[in-house]
């Protein structure tokens, strides 16, 4: 059942909710990984329980030239999706700081089956079988078991609501995480960014900075969380995370996207050490992006 504490959701009740997973059973959309030889993961998917990727993934080397073009429509992608925001990755960043020491992951699709809303603003060439739909790139850090989410995009932003394939972005994340066997993962968005919301459904999300003026948008949150497969049905049933309820409480803090000034006061009380501090994920689901987020602590 959705949301039911400790409970995963199956494949086939997943499927009730991105369809189009279904065409990942045909073979017609498969999950990739283009990831160096030296890069592969040992045993991947062991470590957390999860049944929702049962497809062998399209296994692509980055530095094979036959698949450049593959970079070719990753980069695509992410330009168009991050170019209006000012933050789209130049090529030598893909390669230097995703690609060589990282791991790139997504869901592709046969290009024979592009639809033609997404022929319109995908780059694709008919003489390759897939083209790429989503990414998601991590690099490892010095921690032991932690990785860096350094980028998640996915077509759904650039296309029309008929082509648009529910919960893309999010199971591309959850793939990389369970893939690649990643027990903590670290990230950034801002404040008022839609992608707070979807990376608050992966585990509870800790606030390591709430003001960033390193970052080039200083109104930057950067955010950990324990990866924790039992939350991730949440996404999709919207209901409250009554385990996130049972362990943190409401502190008088609050986050206002619309003052930086909030930021920055829980800035100085993170550096002071009076954290952790969590953001809840059903606060999130239910406000607007504009509206003050409620800071939480263990209880």
């Amino acid at each position: 059942m959705f949301g039911k504490k400790n409970s995963k959701v199956s494949l086939e009740k997943l499927k009730q909710k991105a369809q189009w997973l279904e065409l990942a059973e045909t073979g017609i959309i498969k999950p990739y990984v283009y990831l160096r030889p030296e890069n592969q993961i040992k045993r991947p998917g062991h470590l957390h329980k999860c049944d929702w990727f049962p497809w062998a993934p399209i296994n692509l080397n980055p530095l094979d030239l036959d698949n450049l073009e593959f970079a070719e429509q990753i980069l695509h992608l992410e330009n168009t999706a991050f170019g209006p925001q000012a933050m789209p990755i130049p090529r030598w960043v893909f390669y230097d700081c995703g690609v060589l020491p990282g791991f790139v992951a997504g869901f592709a699709m046969k290009t024979s089956h592009l639809p033609e809303g997404i022929k319109k603003v995908m780059r694709h060439d008919p003489s390759k079988e897939w083209t790429p739909l989503s990414l998601f790139i991590m690099i490892p850090s010095m921690m032991p078991g932690e990785w860096i989410a350094h980028n998640l995009c996915a077509i759904n932003s650039l296309v029309g609501e008929s082509d648009r394939m529910y919960g893309l972005g999010f199971l591309s994340k959850a793939f990389g995480l369970w893939y690649a066997n990643v027990v903590t993962c670290c990230g950034v968005t801002q404040w008022g960014n839609p992608a707070l919301k979807l990376h608050a459904h992966f585990g509870h999300l800790q606030v390591v900075t709430s003001f960033t003026p390193v970052h080039s948008h200083a109104h930057s949150v950067t955010y950990r969380s324990q990866v924790d497969t039992a939350v991730w049905s949440l996404f999709f049933s919207k209901e409250k995370d009554l385990q996130f309820l049972s362990k943190y409480k409401d502190t008088s803090n609050v986050v206002d996207p619309k003052n930086n000034q909030t930021m920055i006061d829980l800035h100085q009380k993170i550096i002071a050490g009076q954290g952790p501090f969590f953001l809840s994920p059903f606060d999130l689901a239910e406000k607007k992006l504009t509206e003050p987020l409620i800071v939480y602590q263990p209880i």
